[in-house]
């Protein structure tokens, strides 16, 4: 089994668009907004920006990442690869190249929640979802790389 993390192509954009999709659906809480064809524009256009990391295994894409600089917009990894270190990796990457990141997720996405707290994000507001398209309370997490240098005993 091979994986590795590579930028997104314009031609990745549908099966993303799947992915997104596919996230989307297995939430029951979460509204469906968009079609799947709205998706695969969305994540062309996040891709045509240069934002979009993706993880490929086997061949296929199993997951995204996209950021626009300290902003991490979206993490997905398909429903039938989570688990997997896959959201790890993809957010470890970004982690590696940045001194500071922010994103936001739904307070109803829990698991989501422990992820970043596992990841080093801490909880840094928490709103009542006036703000986003689903009209969802959401929370925003910040991380910040550590400025602790090794100490040689």
């Amino acid at each position: 089994m091979s994986q590795f993390l590579r930028p997104a192509r314009s031609t990745d954009a549908g099966k993303l668009g799947v992915i997104l999709s596919e996230a989307v659906a297995a939430q029951s809480w979460k509204p469906c907004l968009h079609t799947g064809a709205e998706d695969i524009a969305h994540m062309g256009d996040l891709i045509d920006r240069g934002w979009v990391s993706v993880c490929e295994r086997d061949e296929t894409a199993v997951g995204f990442l996209a950021r626009d600089r300290d902003l991490v917009q979206s993490l997905y990894v398909l429903n039938a690869y989570q688990n997997q270190g896959i959201g790890a990796l993809l957010l470890e990457q970004a982690q590696s190249s940045q001194e500071r990141l922010e994103l936001w997720t739904f307070q109803a996405n829990e698991g989501a929640q422990r992820f970043y707290r596992a990841h080093g994000f801490a909880e840094a507001e928490r709103t009542d979802g006036a703000g986003n398209d689903e009209g969802l309370p959401d929370v925003r997490f910040v991380w910040v790389k550590s400025n602790k240098e090794p100490q040689n005993g």
